[in-house]
């Protein structure tokens, strides 16, 4: 019985290698080669015309912004990133800390492996997904291309989480879509504790346990139940385990009310008609959030028409808790995380021209926003 499971595991990763991860090999390449253009032409531009004091994302690198975050956890643990380190989850630095001493110590280069083989994965499993939903070989194409090109998702290059949430998400979602709820339950529970975001998985998780329910057995119920809950439950480790250490459970969701990070709560029309008002204000460059907000909603839409009602919902629930933010920094990575987000682009490019220009368009941006990352001039 064993060699046998054993065989059949054996033939489903090769199928999987084969339909798979080679279609995404050139898209995760080509995105690598863009951000690290981005990287030397920041380093030009600064050895030109740049004066004072080389930016500190310039100096780090791969491991700038939040990245420089993630490898000092995973260094030498929470004390060392203080109050306002506690928002970021912790299971992309345990990881890397787990594999440092591999590699001689070094956490940062651990981080960025765990990260970028992360976002191959990630890239796999959204082909899969996207086959799976639409039988359609040229919007998964698409999608894996629009996920790595989109300019905010050079983050999945850098040492940040996202490329780790968003291989859990689509893998979530696939056993969600084919009633493997056990293993559905154990991917939610690891996105609960990789980002505070997770929690939101428990929206298409909940929508896709009432499909079939009426019709389940007891033990199938509480399998659907347990996949439903798994996201809260990894959130509620993590915030336990503040409590116990910093008598203070919420303190990763109260360090982001600070005005430099997320700011406080506000109702999405406040936000928006705030963004109107920065287009014509001296905080221009903010109010092109409102751009991104409205390409979002588009291809939420586009969701909709063509995905189950699962997609939807965490995209929009995704969308709207990024648009209740004071501060919209980083707006458009959050956006770009919600991977339904990256298949509607796939949806409305269906035309050869459009999709040809819509990458091209894409891959020159990515090579921009890096460098302006690098710089210091953005906030990723």
């Amino acid at each position: 019985m064993q060699p046998t499971t054993t065989r059949r595991a054996s033939r489903a990763l090769d199928e999987f290698a084969r339909a798979d991860v080679r279609p995404v090999i050139a898209p995760w390449l080509v995105a690598r080669l863009l951000v690290g253009a981005g990287l030397a032409l920041a380093r030009y531009l600064f050895t030109q015309i740049g004066t004072g004091a080389r930016p500190d994302p310039l100096r780090q690198g791969f491991l700038a912004w939040d990245a420089s975050f993630y490898r000092d956890i995973a260094a030498h643990g929470y004390r060392a990133v203080g109050r306002s380190g506690l928002r970021f989850f912790p299971l992309v630095p345990m990881a890397a800390r787990g594999l440092g001493p591999i590699l001689g110590g070094n956490t940062g280069v651990a981080l960025l492996i765990i990260t970028n083989v992360a976002a191959l994965i990630f890239a796999a499993l959204l082909h899969r997904l996207v086959m799976r939903e639409t039988n359609d070989p040229g919007i998964a194409r698409r999608a894996v291309w629009f996920a790595m090109l989109l300019p905010p998702a050079m983050v999945l290059t850098l040492g940040y989480a996202e490329s780790v949430f968003l291989a859990l998400a689509v893998g979530m979602f696939l056993c969600l879509r084919t009633d493997r709820w056990g293993a559905a339950a154990a991917l939610g529970l690891f996105a609960g504790v990789c980002r505070p975001i997770g929690i939101l998985l428990v929206v298409p998780a909940a929508i896709e346990t009432a499909r079939g329910l009426r019709d389940s057995r007891t033990l199938d119920r509480c399998r659907r139940a347990l996949a439903v809950a798994a996201p809260a439950v990894g959130t509620g480790i993590f915030l336990a385990w503040v409590g116990f250490t910093r008598d203070d459970w919420l303190l990763p969701f109260r360090v982001q009310q600070s005005p430099t990070l997320r700011g406080g709560f506000s109702d999405p029309i406040t936000s928006v008609i705030n963004a109107f008002g920065n287009l014509t204000g001296d905080r221009f460059g903010s109010g092109l959030h409102l751009a991104w907000a409205a390409v979002f909603v588009m291809l939420i839409v586009a969701v909709a028409r063509r995905l189950p009602a699962s997609y939807t919902a965490y995209a929009a629930a995704a969308v709207l808790l990024a648009l209740t933010a004071h501060n919209h920094d980083s707006f458009e990575r959050y956006g770009v995380a919600t991977f339904p987000i990256v298949i509607g682009a796939a949806i409305v490019t269906n035309r050869r021209e459009l999709e040809t220009s819509a990458l091209t368009l894409s891959a020159a941006a990515m090579v921009g926003y890096s460098t302006l990352v690098f710089l210091g001039r953005y906030v990723p």
